[in-house]
């Protein structure tokens, strides 16, 4: 809970600077040191979101020249986009005192802390490093208009879909723009790219999904017949698009769902290759860059003013999209939207704010669903991981009692668990499930989840009552067996626990994975206005939408969106 009021704060820190602010502050440091020898090294280490992180900092006599991370337990999306942003800064300061990589701040705190307790090592103290040290503050600025052809905002899959989609359909002037300090979004972190047909990996497979069938999967789905008709379009083209790039899903599971590999995560390989490649292209990516609001001809967008650090300035644009994604990480937007979501916790990653909403409201641009949510079963207390899997395991807590019908899910299942005594509830299963699914590998891998021989050493190690747990875990069975009736489920379970260790478990709790409402954006992601009318010149994608899409449709509604505007721009000019 302490970490996630942290984060919070964070939030509040990155998202509510505004353009108006003309304070300079700054950060005294101790620039006098003893004189050192050239090409030593200095190890320190820090508390970064996974744990411990160490480190070594090479310095030229007492000229910090380089840093490099020996070991950590960060999440690998993160630390490889977070870890060169942070190292820049720290050498180009000579100071660990400087801005944390929004997205990243307990990862970045964990290496600020690091270098700091390295260069007392050269005589060189910098004082303590807290989540609230930053670099000294800039004077606000108002610069000259910048133009281009296409305007991007927001750098997650639908974003960054959007970008190499239109590069790749003529547009030769991109701009991207990002708030946070790294690209990717929500994305980077998906293990299943699902909701895709017609891949290599399904031929393989010998599954046969047509677009028909897609179609007909999507009867109940709250987008209108003609998005669903390309989305289904889109679905059958993206893996060869992904591959046309170096992206290859090859592990396919459950009909339209993808990994990289039967040992990877599909959404940091996707979110990689999708980066290398606005690269390749030569788009202008501006991290650390908020879209502010948006700009009317008429009914006509011209561009949106942005603001970086304490730099306001318009890009004009002759088309724009945008990719901002949801609300699950804004409690007031919640509260506002869906009254007693706010208590639940986010899997989101903290970018997802809604920023634009206000503005979709100010210019009345039509918004639906906005009380629709995606709500996930369970993820990692304290991580914000969506973790479990399967059939065959039992929620406990801290009593060791069972309380709910396992299968429950949505914000009943979320308010449920918060119910329970201390809100302390654990995901309990064993080795037959633990070798069902890699997620649990991995978790179990990196160390997130307990693992005990019998279930009262697991009990133990968890903190809850053991003989309980026994017990919960034999009724279960029965219920199997059918020699009692399950006291939560009027069906039970297939799968019953082993007799036999392992055991495995975690504290967890439901999570908000996603908002589903947003602005309405048609088939060709044109958005509407409340009068239903296209918006010339904007479009939308991703989870800023009205959409039943997730992951692989923020790709798909991302490609066609570029294709779009770039379609657009062309007949424009």
């Amino acid at each position: 809970m302490k970490k996630f009021i942290l984060w919070l704060l964070t939030i509040s820190l990155i998202f509510t600077v505004g353009c108006t602010s003309n304070k300079v502050s700054s950060n005294e440091i101790n620039t006098e040191s003893n004189s050192g020898s050239s090409n030593n090294s200095y190890e320190g280490k820090g508390t970064g979101y996974g744990g411990e992180i160490k480190l070594e900092l090479i310095t030229e006599g007492n000229k910090m020249v380089d840093i490099k991370i020996t070991s950590d337990a960060e999440t690998s999306p993160v630390m490889t986009r977070a870890f060169p942003v942070i190292k820049e800064r720290i050498l180009e300061a000579q100071s660990p005192i400087v801005d944390s990589v929004s997205g990243a701040t307990y990862t970045s705190l964990g290496i600020k802390t690091a270098v700091a307790e390295a260069a007392k090592g050269y005589g060189q103290d910098f004082g303590k490093i807290t989540f609230d040290t930053q670099g000294p503050e800039t004077e606000r600025r108002e610069l000259e208009p910048v133009k281009t052809k296409l305007l991007v905002v927001g750098g997650g899959p639908a974003g960054l879909a959007a970008a190499i989609s239109a590069k790749e359909s003529g547009v030769d002037d991109i701009i991207l723009i990002e708030k946070l300090d790294i690209l990717s979004g929500n994305g980077k972190f998906d293990m299943n790219f699902f909701d895709m047909i017609n891949s290599k990996a399904q031929k393989e497979n010998g599954i046969n999904i047509t677009a028909e069938d897609f179609i007909k999967g999507k009867e109940s789905v709250a987008d209108s017949k003609e998005r669903v008709t390309v989305w289904a379009q889109g679905a059958s083209e993206v893996d060869e698009w992904l591959r046309s790039f170096g992206v290859n899903l090859n592990y396919s599971y459950g009909e339209t769902n993808h990994m990289a590999e039967s040992d990877a995560y599909a959404g940091e390989h996707i979110q990689d290759g999708m980066e290398k490649r606005v690269k390749e292209l030569g788009i202008d990516v501006r991290t650390g860059t908020k879209g502010l609001d948006l700009i009317f001809d008429g009914n006509k967008i011209v561009g949106v003013k942005v603001q970086h650090k304490n730099d306001c300035y318009d890009i004009l644009a002759d088309a724009v999209i945008l990719a901002t994604g949801g609300f699950s990480a804004n409690k007031e937007l919640l509260a506002k939207y869906a009254p007693g979501a706010e208590i639940v916790e986010t899997s989101n990653q903290m970018g997802a704010t809604g920023d634009f909403i206000s503005v979709f409201e100010k210019n009345n641009l039509q918004l639906e669903n906005m009380d629709v949510l995606s709500v996930f079963k369970m993820i990692i207390k304290g991580r914000r991981d969506l973790t479990g899997a399967g059939d065959g395991f039992i929620f406990v807590n801290e009593n060791g009692e069972r309380f709910v019908d396992e299968t429950s899910s949505g914000l009943e299942l979320a308010y449920t668990i918060l119910e329970q005594p201390n809100g302390k509830v654990y995901y309990i299963y064993d080795q037959r499930l633990y070798e069902s699914f890699y997620r649990l590998k991995k978790h179990n891998d990196l160390g997130y989840h307990e693992k005990a021989d019998t279930l009262e050493e697991l009990a133990e190690k968890l903190g809850v009552n053991g003989e309980n747990l026994v017990k919960s875990v034999d009724t279960y069975n029965k219920a199997i067996d059918g020699e009692i009736k399950d006291p939560f489920r009027k069906k039970s379970f297939a799968e019953k626990f082993g007799e036999k260790g392992t055991y495995y478990g975690v504290q967890v709790e439901s999570a908000i994975h996603m908002t589903k409402g947003g602005v309405l954006a048609n088939e060709k992601t044109e958005v509407l206005n409340t009068s239903k009318e296209v918006v010339e010149g904007l479009y939308a994608a991703g989870e800023v939408t009205a959409t039943s899409a997730a992951y692989s449709g923020a790709v798909v509604f991302g490609r066609i969106s570029g294709k779009e505007a770039a379609e657009f721009i062309k007949n424009k000019n």
